[in-house]
Order: C-alpha cells, then sequence, then structure tokens
C-alpha cells in the first residue's frame, strides 16, 4: 500500500517561512526522487521543486529559487520543503509526489511522470 502524507501548511504572512513535510510509505523510499508540486485556485498545477533518490540533486522551479529549499531524509522516508521569503502569490495547495520509476529523475519534470500522490496541504501568504 502506497501512502503520501504532507503536514505544515498554514497561514504566513509574507515575508515568512513555513517548513512543509512529507512522509511516504509502502515502496523503498530511498530508491524514488520526489517532488513537490502546488495548484493556485484558478491555475494549472506546477512543479515547484524536486529531489533526486539521494538528495544529491536538486531542481527548482525559477519562481522559488533562492527561496525554497528541498531535502530528504530518508531514514525517516520524509521529504521536506523550507519555504522562506513567501510571497502571495506562493498562496496554493502544496502536493508532495512519488516518482513512478526508481533511480529517475528528469528536469524539467510534470506531474505524469509521478504515480503516488499526497493530499495535499494549504500554504496561504496574507498580510
Amino acid at each position: 500500500q502506497v501512502q503520501v502524507v504532507e503536514s505544515g501548511g498554514g497561514l504566513v504572512h509574507p515575508g515568512g517561512s513555513l517548513r512543509l513535510s512529507c512522509v511516504a510509505s509502502g515502496r523503498p523510499f530511498n530508491r524514488y526522487a520526489m517532488a513537490w508540486f502546488r495548484r493556485a485556485p484558478g491555475k494549472e498545477r506546477e512543479v515547484v521543486a524536486t529531489i533526486s533518490w539521494t538528495g544529491g540533486r536538486t531542481e527548482y522551479a525559477d519562481f522559488v529559487r533562492g527561496r525554497f529549499d528541498i531535502s530528504r531524509d530518508n531514514s525517516k522516508n520524509t521529504v521536506y520543503l523550507e519555504m522562506n521569503s513567501l510571497k502571495p502569490e506562493d498562496t496554493a495547495q502544496y502536493y508532495c509526489a512519488q516518482r513512478s520509476t526508481i533511480y529517475t529523475m528528469n528536469w524539467p519534470t510534470n506531474s505524469a511522470e509521478y504515480d503516488a500522490w499526497g493530499q495535499g496541504t494549504q500554504v496561504t501568504v496574507s498580510s
């Protein structure tokens, strides 16, 4: 049984920070790249960041580069998204996803390359 669960979302003021966590179970966690996506109201889902199975390679969307940091702790089957200098336009539902195949990581990447998804956690940036 594959399960992906996000947590850590909430309401934050512009310029603030949040850390999202994602726990994935049911498959060998250290064989799969992971990614964070987000979807804002009225907009298409977009990739935020991705990280290789070891954590040695990361990629970021231009709109978060320098502000967000993706990391993982394979001993805890957990991937994180540290979000800093948050802006109102970062407001979205954030989803954690696991690649459908092991030892693969592409950039650019898209949602079709992931087959295990969390339910999402809401991030709202507002004054």
